[in-house]
């Protein structure tokens, strides 16, 4: 460089990283000698006056160390976080608690919101959030045609949206969000199936079960899709059914159906709803048949530890929240585009890992 200026903003460099270390060389280290040099507390920031060897005079600041950017005020940016079904769907507990925990870490507000598994509802929630200007929505689309118009009217409007825990089943062909942080269903549902065939010995012939709670929205098509792609491969049968998420409810859908298909050879369920009283269906219809299923909750895992529930598919609901936020922030603060994630991929939970699933159920999964 051939010209000489003065910054008018410093340059905020974390202590070791890629960028101090390149701008250090040029500098022939004395950025880490004058950085190294000051007893600096781990959020405080040092100012030091620096000459390039071509004349090029800056001001840096020197980032000893730093968990987050705790040096600015991100609390004006605002964020909806809407859980599409009720409060009290246990499921996504851990979600939420990710949700928070991001928050907190990224120093943005979040707003929690439920939509009651009602698309109505829902589409009212996001058009109060775009008329009250928030930055950002992170939301789900359990319906696939739903949701298209109203994403694209916030994106639209500035407001990114970001995707979890179910995305459109054309994926970002299927509406305007920018981003998706969930499970990719269909390839689970065949690992779930190929589990329950090598350990129960499922053969040609034989009829699973697979209730879900909303047998049209994109998680259960997809699922059911995974699951029957393996059991119909070695020539059994499989039929789905709703439950709903009352649990009660379930149960008695669960086992009227059991005890009018006697048949039944297996339950496979696809949500969490009626993996968590699957176990009691079967017990409840006077049948002694394999469980397995989707999703973590302290039944689930109570079932899998006493063995009478084989496998169950984690999706990693802290992941979803916590990762949802997460790049929304990122993209909010620093202009980083989101992108897809994958939280649960071929994962299961069985008696061989379930001590570490129970320690955090209902916090982290």
């Amino acid at each position: 460089m051939n010209k000489s200026y003065e910054s008018k903003s410093a340059i905020i460099l974390l202590y070791g990283s890629t960028e101090f270390k390149t701008l250090d060389k040029k500098l022939n280290g004395q950025l880490d000698t004058m950085c190294a040099a000051n007893s600096i507390d781990s959020k405080e920031t040092l100012e030091v006056e620096m000459t390039y060897p071509s004349k090029v005079n800056t001001q840096a600041i020197c980032v000893i160390k730093t968990d987050k950017d705790s040096d600015n005020d991100w609390s004006d940016i605002n964020i909806l976080f809407l859980v599409w079904t009720a409060e009290e769907v246990e499921f996504f507990v851990p979600s939420i608690n990710g949700a928070y925990d991001a928050a907190e870490d990224q120093g943005v507000n979040i707003y929690m919101e439920f939509g009651d598994s009602d698309t109505a509802l829902t589409n009212n929630i996001i058009e109060t959030a775009i008329a009250n200007e928030v930055d950002g929505i992170a939301m789900t689309v359990w319906d696939d045609d739903a949701f298209d118009e109203i994403v694209c009217k916030a994106v639209a409007a500035g407001i990114p949206v970001i995707l979890h825990n179910i995305d459109d089943s054309q994926r970002g062909k299927g509406n305007c969000r920018l981003a998706y942080i969930g499970q990719f269903f269909i390839e689970t549902g065949e690992v779930i199936a190929e589990r329950m065939i090598a350990e129960h010995g499922l053969k040609a012939g034989d009829h699973v079960f697979t209730p879900v709670e909303f047998p049209e929205a994109v998680y259960a098509v997809q699922r059911h899709e995974g699951v029957n792609n393996g059991i119909t491969a070695m020539g059994g049968t499989t039929e789905i059914l709703g439950t709903g998420t009352d649990h009660s409810e379930a149960l008695n859908i669960m086992t009227q159906y059991l005890l009018g298909h006697p048949e039944t050879k297996a339950v496979i369920g696809l949500g969490s709803t009626p993996t968590s009283v699957a176990v009691k269906a079967v017990q409840e219809a006077g049948m002694d048949i394999p469980v397995g299923g989707y999703d973590i909750t302290p039944e689930i895992l109570e079932n899998i530890q006493n063995g009478s529930l084989t496998a169950t598919v984690d999706q990693n609901p802290y992941v979803q929240g916590f990762q949802a936020i997460t790049q929304m922030a990122h993209l909010l603060k620093y202009g980083l585009a989101p992108s897809d994630m994958n939280t649960g991929g071929t994962g299961l939970v069985d008696k061989s890992n379930v001590e570490a699933a129970l320690k955090w159920a209902g916090i982290t999964r």
